[in-house]
């Protein structure tokens, strides 16, 4: 432990922060394999606005096939998958330059920044941008994956912060 300096720890520190992130991201893609169905519901009755207390006015943005529902859950999965492959090569890559030069360890920030981006667009922008406000899903007793997805957002987003500082010397 001597030779851990607040340096070397900040660094550490991203790097593990990577890591959980890519370990949510292997949990979610495991779930989504291995139990297909639960989340194509989940997706289905979203996108069939079944279960929302909306009004007639925006019910003409439902989407109520089945065939479109797969397709947009896949889109989902492949989204997943690539946040999680890119966070797992941003936490590789800011492994491997934890101990070189700050500007090497800066630059080995790329994957990570790419792979929270990603997660951004899934949580923030597919589920509570469209999720909520096209497809009114908040409104769902049942069915509502806003608050579930605000939390996945109000880890990252700091977290994203926090790895894109320069602050290594």
């Amino acid at each position: 432990m001597n030779n851990m300096t607040t340096e070397k720890l900040i660094r550490y520190s991203k790097v593990i922060l990577m890591a959980y992130i890519s370990f949510f991201g292997l949990l979610v893609i495991t779930h989504n394999f291995s139990d297909y169905n639960s989340n194509y519901e989940y997706v289905a009755h979203i996108l069939s606005m079944d279960t929302t207390t909306a009004n007639e006015n925006i019910l003409y943005r439902a989407i109520d096939s089945p065939y479109l529902h797969h397709r947009i859950y896949w889109f989902i999965i492949t989204m997943e998958v690539t946040y999680t492959v890119l966070c797992l090569m941003g936490t590789y890559h800011l492994y491997r330059k934890v101990n070189d030069s700050a500007d090497a360890f800066h630059e080995a920030k790329k994957f990570s920044i790419m792979g929270i981006l990603v997660a951004i667009f899934i949580y923030y922008v597919c589920l509570q941008t469209v999720g909520v406000e096209w497809f009114d899903m908040d409104t769902s007793q049942s069915w509502n994956a806003k608050d579930w997805a605000r939390h996945i957002v109000d880890f990252i987003f700091p977290v994203m912060i926090y790895i894109t500082l320069k602050v290594e010397r």
